[in-house]
């Protein structure tokens, strides 16, 4: 398991009964986690806000104390806006931040200008991550909310004069308007829902559509690419799966090895580790 070590801004402490605690900056939050099966007789969390899950299916978070509406979370040298959103989560994955050390290393060991396609670019952590190194980003993401969202981030990073394109669009339209364009990327990133729909309705289904998607994507690489990475949080599909897929469509057309392992936190409290979905990535040799 890839596991980040240096998120000062954010830790679980515990985890038990189907649920995580965890501390956001100063701000401490319950949440479920389908990962955590086990119960635990004795416990007595404090914590500042719950998410609830309602008996009729999707829930609510129960404020114990004023919070503020948006407040900020800062890994190493990037920050980013959080909220308490609708469905339990916070705007961030800070279990990825292991993938945002990746493409920043990639990007800064090329040693040259580099072009990187973010799709299901969400809030835009991956997006801060490249501009950081002065990568040319294209950000996708079929909602608008998110891309705004996304902005503010950069704009909270002092980034706005680099060079990115926010784009509101289904992914795999977007992939193929850029072949007809015949654009390129040295970095593609994904990071697909199991299940979700595009800025027209589409329906995104990650074991129906994922192959087909990487296959068009393998289509807009450069002549010398340096990573494609398939971040994965579907319990459906194991990382065998994406690396098939992933030796049928780009190690056939670019020489590279091909690397998958889950990502994770430590919890502070004991010596357990939470999964949290697993990566899967192409780079050269």
């Amino acid at each position: 398991m890839r596991v980040v070590e240096d998120f000062k801004d954010y830790q679980i402490l515990d985890l038990a009964h189907g649920e995580k605690l965890e501390k956001w900056g100063n701000i401490i939050l319950r949440r479920p986690d389908p990962q955590v099966i086990w119960p635990e007789e004795s416990i007595n969390w404090q914590y500042d806000a719950i998410y609830k899950r309602s008996n009729t299916g999707g829930g609510a978070w129960q404020i114990n104390k004023k919070l503020p509406e948006t407040f900020i979370i800062n890994y190493r040298d990037l920050s980013f806006k959080c909220k308490l959103m609708g469905f339990k989560h916070t705007g961030l994955f800070p279990e990825q931040a292991v993938n945002w050390n990746l493409i920043r290393e990639t990007i800064k060991n090329s040693k040259r200008k580099v072009k990187v396609l973010n799709l299901f670019a969400y809030t835009g952590a991956a997006t801060i991550a490249a501009l950081k190194e002065d990568a040319k980003v294209v950000h996708v993401d079929s909602s608008k909310g998110m891309n705004e969202w996304a902005k503010e981030n950069v704009k909270l990073n002092n980034l706005t004069d680099k060079d990115i394109r926010f784009i509101t669009d289904d992914c795999l339209k977007f992939v193929k308007r850029e072949q007809k364009r015949g654009n390129k990327y040295d970095i593609i990133i994904m990071d697909p829902p199991s299940f979700g729909r595009g800025a027209k309705h589409e329906v995104w289904q990650v074991e129906k559509d994922l192959y087909n998607l990487i296959n068009q994507c393998v289509l807009l690489l450069s002549d010398k690419p340096l990573l494609f990475l398939v971040n994965s949080y579907s319990t459906g599909l194991s990382k065998t799966i994406i690396e098939n897929v992933l030796k049928l469509t780009v190690l056939k057309m670019h020489p590279g090895i091909i690397a998958s392992d889950e990502i994770g936190l430590k919890v502070k409290n004991n010596d357990l580790y939470l999964p949290c979905g697993m990566t899967t990535y192409w780079a050269p040799k």
